[in-house]
């Protein structure tokens, strides 16, 4: 006799981020570099309760240009990552993603990206009812753009030197996804 084991798939849900998270994200920067990569130019490492309390000024509201999330795990209720959706640009309806995170190093590798980027595209094209979403990472960042690219995004640039970290340049890849992309991306 055959026994299968099901494995359960986390569900994810996208929450307002508040004051009470600023202690669990601020612990999920480790260091500058990993700051940089995360938050670029905006933040600085160590990340203060300052820097985070001018992040969400004016987010999550109606018509705001910004909207700042905490991902949270539905089977557990555990708030696993973050991410934020910004320029909101209702007019011409695009918006970018930024400040993609997988906090808990436990939580890595389990397929919670690709899941957290499903949730901030459902709320972009669904909720926002916006044509197109764009993003950067940097060149060096593979499993980001591996991620990215199995949600739909698609390159659309490469801008070298962009950031300065020490004494090195690090390039950024410029992604975007259109509403039909991602709406195909979804019906796989």
């Amino acid at each position: 006799m055959m026994v299968y084991r099901e494995r359960m798939i986390a569900l994810l849900k996208l929450a307002s981020f508040s004051q009470d998270d600023f202690q669990r994200l601020i612990e999920w920067i480790p260091n500058a570099t990993f700051a940089m990569q995360w938050g670029g130019p905006a933040f600085t490492y160590p990340l203060t309760t300052e820097q985070l309390e001018s992040y969400i000024k004016g987010a999550n509201e109606p018509n705001a240009s910004t909207y700042v999330f905490k991902v949270i795990d539905e089977f557990t209720n555990e708030v696993i990552g973050h991410v934020s959706l910004g320029n909101v640009d209702r007019k011409n309806g695009s918006a970018r993603v930024g400040k993609v995170l997988v906090g808990s190093t436990n939580s890595r590798g389990k397929g919670y990206g690709t899941q957290l980027m499903n949730a901030v595209l459902t709320f972009a094209f669904k909720q926002l009812k916006l044509q197109k979403v764009t993003l950067v990472v940097f060149d060096f960042n593979t499993s980001a753009i591996q991620c990215y690219e199995k949600v739909g995004f698609k390159r659309e640039g490469f801008i070298r030197d962009a950031r300065k970290n020490g004494d090195e340049y690090w390039n950024l890849i410029e992604m975007g996804i259109l509403n039909d992309e991602w709406v195909n991306q979804v019906r796989k």
